[in-house]
């Protein structure tokens, strides 16, 4: 599914990402988020582009960005669910696990094959129970 999300359609659009996924490999962040924002401004319609951007933000810590590249990549590709995903993973950062688990359920309905969503899902169910349990 990957590989089919990652083609453009466009060669010079193909190797501007390649070149944005050696970035990201190389940690080179900053010129990774360039780089995508130059292929969201060329094809905007090309939902990985936005996606990789949004990894690459979750990555530098800037979470708002981040979720607002997923709703982009949702508008786009509303079964993403590496999107939904990441939703999940940027809600846990930001504190909120019962949205996070919200979307880590979207995902697995997409994609019932993600074994590490279903364990993460059940880590935060009893995470969810023992926050309900200390207020009482």
């Amino acid at each position: 599914m990957w590989q089919v999300w990652s083609r453009s359609g466009d060669a010079t659009i193909d190797r501007l990402f390649a070149t944005g996924l050696e970035q990201m490999q190389a940690r080179q962040g900053e010129e990774a988020v360039e780089t995508f924002s130059e292929i969201i401004r060329r094809r905007p319609d090309f939902a990985e582009g936005w996606n990789k951007r949004a990894t690459v933000y979750y990555l530098l810590g800037e979470y708002k960005k981040s979720l607002a590249d997923c709703d982009e990549v949702v508008k786009r590709n509303p079964y993403h669910f590496g999107a939904l995903s990441g939703y999940g993973m940027i809600y846990i950062q930001l504190d909120q696990p019962a949205t996070a688990l919200e979307y880590f359920e979207q995902a697995l309905r997409v994609n019932p094959n993600l074994e590490s969503t279903r364990q993460t899902i059940e880590i935060l169910k009893t995470l969810l129970i023992q926050r309900r349990k200390d207020t009482i």
